[in-house]
């Protein structure tokens, strides 16, 4: 129990910068005024995922660097979403099972946008924001917002690791 005292932090200037390009981006107005995504805690959590997701798609590789850097990048955000529930009052014996569950949704993002970027087929990308932000069902911006996640996964792939792993990482423009 004590001993995570004792690990050297690895969350470093770069990784925050990284983190915060990623909720920076996450919070853009138009997601939520104009593509849907609910203007709540579950919503800013799903986009914040969405962006983690891409940004870690990039960073996928053999290399132990990137692989502390992503895992370091990842521990930023549920260190950030531990702290905002605490903040909201949830309960020191609640916190846990909650971050719990926002891990298993987060991975649950990161499995099925990279099966459907993979994949080349829009639909397959169409059913991924119509579960993870539209409850299901269609919305009148969803094919803008399945062109702004093909938009960011190609500019993330052409972005340096090196740049990345320097804190600096570029989004496109939502449209």
């Amino acid at each position: 129990m004590i001993l995570p005292f004792f690990r050297k932090s690895t969350l470093s200037e770069p990784v925050y910068a990284v983190y915060n390009a990623i909720v920076a981006q996450s919070r853009r107005e138009i997601f939520y005024a104009e593509w849907g995504v609910p203007d709540t805690l579950t919503g800013r959590f799903d986009m914040i995922s969405l962006h983690a997701a891409l940004v870690f798609r990039r960073l996928r590789s053999a290399e132990k660097l990137t692989k502390a850097f992503s895992q370091s990048v990842f521990d930023c955000f549920f260190h950030d979403m531990d702290r905002s529930l605490r903040e909201m009052g949830v309960g020191d014996l609640s916190v846990p099972k909650r971050i719990e569950k926002m891990g298993a949704l987060f991975y649950g993002m990161l499995s099925n946008l990279s099966f459907a970027l993979d994949s080349g087929e829009r639909a397959a990308l169409e059913g991924v924001v119509s579960r993870n932000f539209h409850e299901g069902g269609e919305h009148p911006a969803q094919a803008a917002f399945v062109d702004y996640i093909l938009l960011n996964d190609d500019m993330l792939s052409t972005q340096s690791i090196k740049d990345i792993m320097a804190g600096k990482v570029e989004f496109g423009n939502p449209r």
